[in-house]
């Protein structure tokens, strides 16, 4: 493990396994970096190098009352990638985190960057609004506020089902899968997972998306009941330039772990390209 003391003086957590060409990986709400493991395992094997934070908040890393934004979340990943040295990047976020690495982008630029992968990505924007009329309306997120807010534990355990597609015919969701993230959502401080909603949901990144100019994949499932794909990975994807839409037939929002070997081989072929 690794930790860095960010600006504003929080300690942010981090993994850094194996060598070679550097990926990094940004989680989605409520969990944290060992939401990647089975892909910075596959990865690490095939020579490459794996990192993954777990963002201020959730995890391992500090919970502070400040900072629970998704600039500052950006800001705070800019610090990891210049403690680290960070060059010839490719950048992963999923869901909550596809939002942190565009803010990164559009704060940043992509002079550390060679690639992006968004997957499950909130990036156009989530909220409903009169420029956004396919969003989710406030109040979906309210419930999500409420439900976290009377008993997070019950509702972390409850939102696995559609996180995972275990209400979809076919479904191949474990006990054990279930257990994981209700396991790394209840790590995180109550008021940072609060904040985060807000964070997550009414962030706008349209004009992040249009500063992207290095190779971009963009992975969705089709049946993603968290993030539905018609306002996300679709008007993503015409705001990107020249990127790559994979969608996942019947795939849930939960890909890394219920698609993780069609994710490991997606994520493999468009490091080598």
């Amino acid at each position: 493990m690794g930790t860095i003391i960010t600006k504003d003086k929080t300690q942010i957590y981090y993994k850094d396994w194996g060598s070679g060409k550097p990926v990094v990986f940004c989680h989605g709400w409520p969990l944290n970096a060992d939401a990647w493991e089975s892909q910075m395992a596959f990865l690490v094997s095939h020579g490459y190098r794996c990192i993954a934070h777990d963002r201020r908040g959730h995890g391992r890393s500090e919970q502070p009352s400040n900072g629970n934004n998704m600039n500052t979340y950006a800001a705070d990943l800019a610090e990891l990638f210049e403690a680290l040295d960070l060059k010839g990047t490719t950048l992963i976020g999923h869901s909550t985190g596809g939002g942190e690495v565009a803010r990164y982008i559009g704060q940043n630029g992509t002079s550390r960057v060679a690639k992006i992968v968004l997957m499950g990505s909130v990036t156009p924007l989530m909220l409903k609004t009169k420029a956004n009329p396919g969003g989710l309306p406030i109040d979906k997120f309210d419930e999500i506020r409420a439900g976290v807010t009377a008993d997070r534990s019950k509702f972390f355990m409850e939102l696995t089902t559609p996180f995972f597609g275990a209400n979809r015919g076919g479904h191949k969701v474990t006990q054990g899968m279930r257990d994981a993230f209700w396991f790394q959502a209840m790590q995180g401080g109550l008021l940072n997972e609060l904040d985060c909603i807000k964070a997550f949901s009414e962030t706008d990144f349209t004009e992040d998306l249009k500063k992207f100019d290095v190779p971009t994949l963009i992975i969705h499932g089709d049946e993603d009941q968290i993030v539905p794909i018609a306002d996300s990975a679709l008007l993503t994807s015409k705001l990107v330039k020249n990127a790559t839409l994979k969608v996942y037939p019947g795939g849930p929002h939960g890909l890394t772990d219920t698609h993780k070997d069609q994710l490991n081989a997606d994520l493999l072929a468009f490091l080598k390209v």
